[in-house]
């Protein structure tokens, strides 16, 4: 038995098992129709990018829609209870708070300043 090569490969274990553990990734496979996995490819290439980075940027685009679209169906619950379901709605309610906002500063510039406070 060499001895040598065995501390080798000893050794070569020993790196394999800290690269492993120093990873920050993972790896996944999945699977795509050849038509996309072709474009996707191609886009890639066009874009200089591998195509785990195209992957990534793609997911993260997906996630940023859904949290759009999440965001905006509370949004519209919400215009919906307080009566704002058009873009006319939002102009009328925009006008009421501006005038009450006015009000409010009009009323306070006429209240009489306290003497010795």
């Amino acid at each position: 038995m060499d001895h040598g090569n065995a501390q080798v490969n000893l050794r070569l274990a020993r790196y394999s098992v800290i690269l492993s553990s120093m990873r920050t990734t993972k790896v996944v496979s999945i699977t795509m129709p050849p038509p996309l996995f072709e474009a996707a490819q191609a886009l890639a290439k066009q874009e200089n990018r591998t195509m785990s980075e195209l992957m990534r940027e793609a997911l993260r685009r997906y996630d940023r829609e859904q949290t759009i679209r999440n965001v905006r169906a509370q949004m519209e619950s919400v215009a919906g209870q307080i009566g704002v379901n058009t873009e006319d709605d939002v102009v009328r309610l925009v006008r009421e708070v501006r005038r009450e906002i006015y009000e409010e500063e009009q009323a306070q510039a006429q209240l009489p300043l306290a003497v010795g406070a």
